[in-house]
């Protein structure tokens, strides 16, 4: 039987912190639009700013509907599942808001990822979420599966960008600065990413 919390606090906190990867849904308003899912990871990548109030980094990519759809209408459920102890699937609803280079919270929110380095991976906006709905299920059916490791691929291919080769490559991505379905992505051209203490 499924629970619902009332707050990201205790055991709660401490079984989604302890993930090594997390799922995003997001979808337009249109019914006819394309529903994204998208998997995160990267160890450091995301974190608990309080006891309703979650934020992970959103790093470079070849499509940003995550980022359309949340200009859009805001709605976002993040998932956890254990893939190792006991079974536990963890669904935080709520309400998403991309936070952009030249946003004068960057500096405060880039606080709360001490151990990334957020020019080797071509950061682009911090997605931040506010809970509406938390709830647990089971999870009596998702396999046991090890964690190995972080995959090295992505840092080592963007680590080597510049601001402006990395503006210059969102520029050449179809669905950067517009969606599959056609609303505004990620806004361009990029800002110079700011320099935090």
């Amino acid at each position: 039987m499924g629970k619902s919390y009332e707050r990201i606090e205790g055991r709660l906190r401490a079984f989604i912190e302890a993930q090594h990867i997390f799922f995003t849904a997001t979808a337009p308003l249109d019914g006819e639009g394309t529903v994204n899912l998208s998997p995160k990871g990267l160890a450091g990548s995301f974190a608990v700013i309080d006891e309703l109030t979650v934020a992970y980094l959103d790093f470079a990519g070849s499509n940003a509907e995550t980022i359309a759809h949340l200009r859009e209408n805001g709605r976002i459920t993040l998932m956890w599942c254990a893939f190792d102890g006991p079974p536990n699937i963890v669904r935080v609803h709520g309400r998403g808001e991309p936070v952009f280079r030249d946003d004068p919270r960057w500096a405060g929110l880039m606080r709360y990822f001490p151990d990334i380095d957020p020019a080797r991976h071509g950061l682009r906006a911090i997605i931040v979420v506010t809970a509406e709905k938390i709830r647990d299920t089971c999870g009596y059916a998702v396999p046991f599966m090890t964690y190995e490791g972080d995959r090295p691929l992505h840092g080592s291919r963007f680590e080597r960008e510049t601001d402006e080769s990395l503006d210059a490559y969102f520029h050449k991505k179809e669905h950067i600065a517009t969606s599959i379905d056609g609303l505004p992505g990620l806004p361009l051209p990029l800002p110079p990413l700011p320099h935090t203490v």
